[in-house]
């Protein structure tokens, strides 16, 4: 068998390839290659480009939801009120006509301190201001309802002698019978209203079994109510050594017209008692310059006098109570008390502070919505002189409200005195809605006003809405 002859290598065949060697076709191979490599670069470059668009575009979407999202949900800046202050009110000091002599005090019921005093304030004989606490601490012992009597005492020919007793002393008395049944009541009264010391005596053996058991009783009473500054040695008052210092005394006169069966014993100018007859009442200040109580008392050199006088201000009555000791005469004493009392009854005044519905906080928000807060009442105050009325406003920032919510108080104080009113919207904020929080991202950053604060509720309790 032959075979054929391999290729010449001379014939311009490549060699392995069984074809003729041509150079423009092997150009032509490189151009297609590098051809196809760019058109790959420029595919890649174009997939990055796209895939670097894509990614931003979900970014932004997701941005962008993200955003709709916290605007949608933010809570809204709460808004603070722009508030109107009252100027404090205060009137004129009020004149006194004060007592020249002797030593004194007068106050008045639910009102600080003392409206004046002496200059010496140093514990003095009270006489039979004694009693007013004999009363009290008996009352104690023994409490009457209102309206009733109390239970029956009855007295005895011991009475008696403890009245010849008080005769032979020079002691007011009151008369007295063995066999006579009077209530508690009666007998405070025929105690109290003639200054009947034989009354006071047997009382306070009647409650304690005996003047030196109602005397520790009685101090230890006192001790109680913080009246340490008066000291009792009977039930009568007949001892010197029955002693008040003029603030402790006024302080008794508050507690004597919180007893009302007390109370409605000094204020009587008579009274006909069993077996006593008609006792008549020794302070005859009572029904002039506005005195409806409360006891006199006499010593050998000196005239006292507790008193009391109700004065009607505006819509409100007040009460004042105070003493006046050593002096001269009773002649003298009543006219120094009734020049006191005249005086300083013009002084009280009635202020009113504050009338429904003014207008006292406003508040805007950066959406447009307005409110005004108002005084949902008005407020009254009776004062002393020259005592300031002052209202303090506090209002609450808010988000949104109805019409008619509470957002604050306002407040009015005068002495002691202290007088809330609520503050009431007139008009509701509401929530601005989805275009406003979609086009106003910075009103949603902060808050309104002064400081940053919670919003969820206003002060009255109600709930923001």
């Amino acid at each position: 068998m032959s075979y054929p002859a391999p290729p010449s290598t001379e014939s311009g065949a490549a060699p392995g390839r069984g074809l003729p060697h041509d150079p423009g076709t092997a150009l032509a191979a490189a151009n297609l290659d590098a051809d196809r490599d760019a058109k790959r670069r420029m595919y890649r470059r174009r997939r990055i480009v796209a895939g670097t668009v894509a990614l931003a575009l979900v970014a932004l979407i997701a941005s962008g939801a993200v955003y709709v999202s916290n605007a949608l949900g933010a809570p809204l800046p709460a808004v603070a009120a722009e508030i109107t202050d009252p100027p404090p009110v205060a009137q004129a000091a009020q004149p006194l006509v004060l007592p020249g002599t002797g030593e004194f005090a007068i106050g008045a019921v639910g009102f600080d301190g003392l409206l004046a005093t002496s200059a010496d304030q140093s514990p003095m004989a009270i006489a039979s201001i004694a009693k007013v606490v004999t009363a009290l601490t008996v009352l104690a012992q023994h409490p009457v309802a209102p309206g009733e009597g109390g239970p029956s005492i009855e007295y005895t020919d011991a009475d008696v002698d403890i009245y010849w007793d008080m005769i032979a002393q020079n002691g007011s008395v009151a008369p007295v019978a063995a066999g006579t049944s009077l209530t508690l009541v009666q007998s405070l009264e025929a105690m109290l209203l003639p200054s009947g010391n034989n009354y006071a005596i047997s009382i306070a053996n009647w409650a304690f079994g005996s003047e030196a058991a109602y005397t520790a009783a009685a101090n230890a009473w006192l001790a109680q109510q913080g009246l340490t500054e008066i000291t009792v040695a009977d039930a009568s008052g007949l001892s010197m050594d029955n002693v008040g210092t003029p603030a402790a005394l006024v302080r008794l006169g508050e507690l004597a017209l919180a007893e009302p069966a007390l109370a409605g014993i000094v204020s009587t100018q008579a009274v006909d008692l069993p077996g006593v007859g008609r006792v008549e009442n020794s302070n005859k200040l009572l029904g002039t310059h506005g005195v409806d109580g409360i006891k006199t008392g006499t010593t050998d050199d000196a005239a006292n006098l507790l008193f009391s006088a109700d004065y009607q201000v505006g819509g409100s009555t007040v009460t004042v109570v105070g003493v006046a000791l050593g002096q001269d005469t009773h002649a003298q004493l009543r006219e120094q008390v009734a020049a006191l009392l005249d005086s300083v009854a013009p002084g009280f005044h009635e202020v009113q502070a504050l009338a429904a519905g003014t207008p006292l906080a406003t508040y805007g928000t950066a959406w447009g919505d307005t409110t005004t807060a108002t005084a949902s009442e008005g407020a009254s105050v009776v004062v002393w002189s020259d005592t300031p009325v002052d209202v303090e406003v506090v209002a609450d920032p808010i988000t949104t409200v109805g019409a008619g919510d509470r957002v604050g108080t306002a407040t009015v104080r005068a002495g002691s005195q202290v007088i809330e009113v609520p503050l009431l919207v007139d008009a509701p904020i509401e929530d601005p809605g989805t275009w406003w929080r979609l086009t106003n991202p910075g009103g949603l950053d902060a808050t309104q006003g002064a400081g940053s604060v919670d919003t969820g509720s206003v002060d009255s309790g109600s709930p923001a809405e």
